[in-house]
């Protein structure tokens, strides 16, 4: 899905409307399509994370009196509305909100905020005012105490006349469907509306799952309002439904709004559902006041993915999981480790463990979660953290290994210094599992093995690791480099080395400044590929060795052919005994955010990324972190990261082979 233009000019419904999503920081002069906010310092800021329709607002800041002026393009007309969403900051005394607009010299006063009118959280006050005729500006004032202030988001100048729906139009964003996921937005579609007196409803839509391989996967269908971005927050369930064959019929009772009204399709599917099927839904009409509407495209071309969310937030009282790792182990088990972060999505130093989940059905039904590594808690801390797993398969024994980094109190990224000892920097753990992933034993530390003591942290990939053809195990890794000097803490990749089947570890050198999580596979010609995240932005960094990270050399694809928004990506090659000898790249495929999760294929030892060979799997922002591995001779297995979950697929090679 293409991304929607932040600042919205619209002509079907208002005559324009703000979202603030492309402006940061303080608001001293604002140009939008609207018109120039402007205000005196700390008086106005944009507010991010949180928004009506997307992630950013206008706060009037609680600094005694915040004013905000907005200087209109063009003098209002006779009718012409005003409309916005407001929340308020915080429930603390005083507060008081006004709006005032300005005819030739005067400042009148048009609207004062009614005791309650604006209440904390949701933006659920959405206020509609007639404009004056001639209104040159208009002065928003919030009084608040010095912590408080007033949020507003989707400002929009509407036209005369009544509220009526002019349009309906679907949208298929590429959103795969998760067995246990309570949002699956596969077909999206809005109304615009028009004018801005009285009031229109929804009022009912025919839907149908036309295109679904197995319609009985599906338990129920919902339909949730929401925003332009395929979001669960701020959405609302307006209707639902059980059936899911034939024509849907579903009956709501829903107020729209002046502009763009956005709705989401979302089927929730049974816990038997076929993770190889695919699902679609198609809209065939609504009904707005009495008036019926047919979208011009029912649904667009193509269908949804079905996956698994094998961790969501809140499971097992845990609030997130992240940085997954994936492996297939000797047995043919998958093997999926992340980190299980009980009390916010936030890094190390935190109260973190590292969790496993285990299929033995090539990614269709998974186990209860096992913890991995857990490294207790010390009373004179507040947490004793362990995460960013990093796994490997040893292809001769069948062992597993998991590596993890350990900040005993807060010895994470930026808290971490040099030194060996616990209470100096983080530490490098280790684990293995004999029994195909059932049980661990206990963490074996290597830091003092591994680490350079002037370094300020060593840690593991994160993601998975490999071995060689000769057995070698190797597993990439990452270092903040001595302090002084012109890389003064900066980051490394890099990687370790075992020959005698994970007894002793080595590592080598740095590859690159400002390279960090990367992952590792070794080439037709013997010699290892690392693929970088670089924290200069924009494009992977890839090098290769012939002497086990002593030595490194750039590729020739290197800062070129794989773009990204600084992120971990991973890299996977797979010998096929069919298709031959493949490459295999997932991440963000974008420069402007995590979103467009992508997997990519090379037919030329990783020389190549052919546009042709991209499979787009998940267009939404997301954390960003994925892992590949084998799911079964026709699927390569992925798990990647939603918004503190970890979602798994798996993608057919028949989509590259037809």
């Amino acid at each position: 899905m293409n991304r929607l233009p932040l600042f919205l000019l619209l002509s079907a419904g208002p005559l324009c409307a703000e979202s603030f999503e492309t402006a940061s920081g303080a608001v001293t002069s604002l140009t939008t399509t609207i018109g120039t906010w402007s205000a005196a310092a700390d008086q106005a800021s944009i507010q991010s994370n949180r928004g009506h329709s997307g992630n950013h607002s206008l706060r009037l800041n609680g600094k005694g009196d915040g004013t905000v002026v907005l200087e209109l393009k063009s003098p209002a007309t006779d009718g012409t509305g005003l409309t916005f969403f407001a929340e308020r900051w915080t429930k603390r005394e005083p507060f008081e909100f006004t709006i005032e607009a300005k005819v030739g010299s005067s400042w009148k006063e048009i609207h004062r905020a009614a005791k309650d009118e604006i209440k904390v959280g949701g933006f659920l006050a959405n206020l509609r005012l007639k404009l004056p005729t001639g209104t040159q500006a208009l002065r928003f004032h919030c009084k608040s105490d010095a912590d408080g202030g007033v949020l507003l988001d989707d400002v929009m100048l509407t036209e005369p006349g009544p509220i009526v729906a002019t349009l309906v139009e679907t949208t298929q964003p590429v959103c795969p469907a998760m067995v246990r996921a309570t949002f699956n937005p596969v077909l999206g579609f809005r109304i615009d509306v028009k004018g801005s007196e009285g009031t229109a409803k929804l009022e009912g839509l025919e839907l149908s799952l036309d295109g679904t391989t197995t319609p009985t996967d599906v338990e129920s269908l919902k339909v949730f309002s929401g925003s332009p971005e395929p979001d669960e927050e701020g959405t609302q369930l307006i209707a639902e439904s059980t059936r899911t064959d034939g024509k849907i019929s579903l009956s709501c009772n829903h107020e729209l709004q002046p502009g763009e009204n956005w709705f989401w399709i979302s089927p929730t599917l049974k816990a038997t559902a076929s993770i190889d099927g695919r699902i679609d839904a198609s809209l065939s009409r609504i009904k707005v006041a009495g008036k019926e509407l047919t979208p011009k495209v029912a649904s667009p071309e193509g269908s949804q993915r079905i996956g698994v969310a094998i961790r969501l937030p809140g499971d097992d009282g845990s609030k997130a999981y992240r940085i997954p790792g994936l492996v297939r182990t000797k047995k043919g088990s998958l093997l999926a480790v992340y980190d299980i972060r009980y009390n916010s999505a936030v890094d190390l130093p935190a109260d973190i463990d590292v969790g496993v989940s285990r299929s033995t059905d090539g990614g269709r039904n998974w186990e209860p979660m096992r913890i991995a590594l857990d490294m207790g808690k010390d009373p004179a801390f507040a947490f004793d953290g362990v995460g960013d797993p990093c796994t490997l398969v040893d292809e001769v024994t069948g062992r597993i290994w998991i590596a993890g980094s350990w900040s005993h109190g807060k010895l994470g990224w930026h808290g971490s210094r040099p030194g060996l000892s616990e209470t100096e920097t983080g530490q490098f753990m280790m684990t293995f599992s004999d029994d195909d992933g059932l049980t661990w034993s206990k963490p074996r530390n290597l830091t003092k093995d591994l680490k350079d003591p002037a370094w300020r942290l060593f840690l593991q990939g994160p993601g998975a690791g490999i071995t060689l053809k000769d057995g070698t195990l190797v597993m990439p890794a990452q270092f903040r480099s001595a302090d002084g000097g012109e890389t003064q803490g900066k980051p490394f990749s890099t990687l370790i080395w075992s020959k005698d089947r994970g007894e002793t570890w080595h590592v080598g050198t740095g590859v690159k400044i400002s390279t960090t999580e990367s992952q590792v596979i070794q080439l037709a010609d013997g010699s290892i590929m690392i693929n970088c995240r670089d924290d200069r932005g924009g494009s992977r960094t890839i090098a290769v060795t012939k002497d086990l990270g002593k030595t490194w050399t750039l590729h020739p694809t290197d800062r070129k052919a794989l773009r990204e928004p600084v992120c971990m990506g991973s890299l996977f090659r797979w010998q096929h005994p069919k298709h031959g000898d493949l490459i295999f790249f997932s991440n963000p495929n974008a420069t402007d955010g995590r979103h467009q999760m992508t997997v990519k294929l090379s037919r030329d030892q990783a020389m190549s990324w052919p546009e042709k060979e991209h499979r787009l799997y998940d267009s939404r922002g997301c954390f960003g972190y994925s892992c590949l591995t084998i799911a079964d001779d026709a699927h390569l297995g992925l798990i990647y990261e939603g918004n503190g979950s970890m979602l798994f697929l798996r993608l057919p090679l028949s989509e590259w082979f037809k």
